[in-house]
């Protein structure tokens, strides 16, 4: 089956912001019945106020040890290699930075648990990038009751029969049939395995590709709820950055030192219309 995909620029998403009218609003005028409407959980996140900023967090001991030793020793210099980490991104474990990262380290036990905090990037679907100074974005209470609500407003307010998933970047791991993934998901037939997901998925170069968090509006198996969500999130790109450092780099300020005028420069595309034909 072909998809054709189009991602939707929009204005950059803050907390309290009403996304359900930005999302009419921006798909009005796309919309056929069948499309299948992808959103960024980053961006919704953020706009239900579901933000916390990491520089009021008291690190423990635990988060310190995690910092210096698992995320600098552990990840800098085995796990990151035998993962096929990128160089520029075993070069950042291996100077992790002690005080933001140790703060992050202990908002990732607190909202995410012991496990999620073991991986090297967005433990649990916490994520920093694309957020300014030092907030970071928590997962979504109920991705599927939301997806689902947008649905609705989709039909009532525009009167179209579509289907809505909600997209996180971070990768599910599929492997003859199976699917495995780093964070909780609400789709039938994909497992979470945390850390162990990322790990063997990486090591063994499974098939990796962005995780569907929520589907309503129509059946869909996993393989396909997983296709959808691969295209949507190539065709919407990583707005400042892929990580916290490149989205720093960019503007050329510490990792704790973009502002909201910096992020709302760049392009944001938090929903994708998918077409199938």
């Amino acid at each position: 089956m072909k998809i054709i995909s189009r991602a939707i620029r929009t204005t950059y998403w803050r907390p309290g912001d009403d996304y359900r009218k930005f999302i009419l609003n921006a798909v009005s005028r796309e919309l056929q019945n069948g499309d299948i409407v992808a959103l960024s959980e980053k961006a919704l996140s953020v706009a239900e106020g579901r933000v916390v900023d990491e520089s009021k967090a008291r690190p423990s001991i635990l988060a310190r040890i995690l910092t210096t030793f698992w995320m600098r020793a552990v990840w800098g210099y085995l796990l990151g290699r035998l993962c096929g980490l990128k160089k520029a991104n075993i070069a950042r474990l291996r100077t992790y930075p002690l005080c933001e990262g140790a703060r992050h380290k202990q908002v990732c036990l607190e909202y995410a648990g012991l496990l999620q905090t073991l991986l090297p990037f967005s433990e649990g679907g916490i994520d920093t990038t694309n957020l300014p100074y030092s907030l970071a974005s928590l997962p979504l209470e109920s991705p599927s009751r939301l997806a689902e609500e947008i649905r609705r407003a989709i039909v009532d307010q525009l009167g179209k029969l579509v289907a809505v998933v909600i997209v996180d970047s971070d990768k599910t791991y599929s492997c003859r049939g199976f699917h495995f993934a780093s964070r909780r998901t609400d789709i039938n037939g994909i497992v979470e395995l945390g850390p162990i997901a990322y790990m063997l998925g990486r090591v063994l170069r499974w098939k990796a590709r962005s995780t569907p968090l929520a589907w309503a509006g129509s059946k869909a198996s996993p393989g396909f709820a997983l296709r959808i969500a691969g295209l949507a999130n190539s065709a919407r790109g990583y707005g400042a950055g892929r990580t916290t450092w490149e989205m720093a780099a960019r503007f050329g300020v510490g990792l704790a030192d973009v502002d909201w005028q910096m992020l709302e420069q760049v392009d944001h595309r938090p929903i994708v219309v998918l077409r199938p034909s």
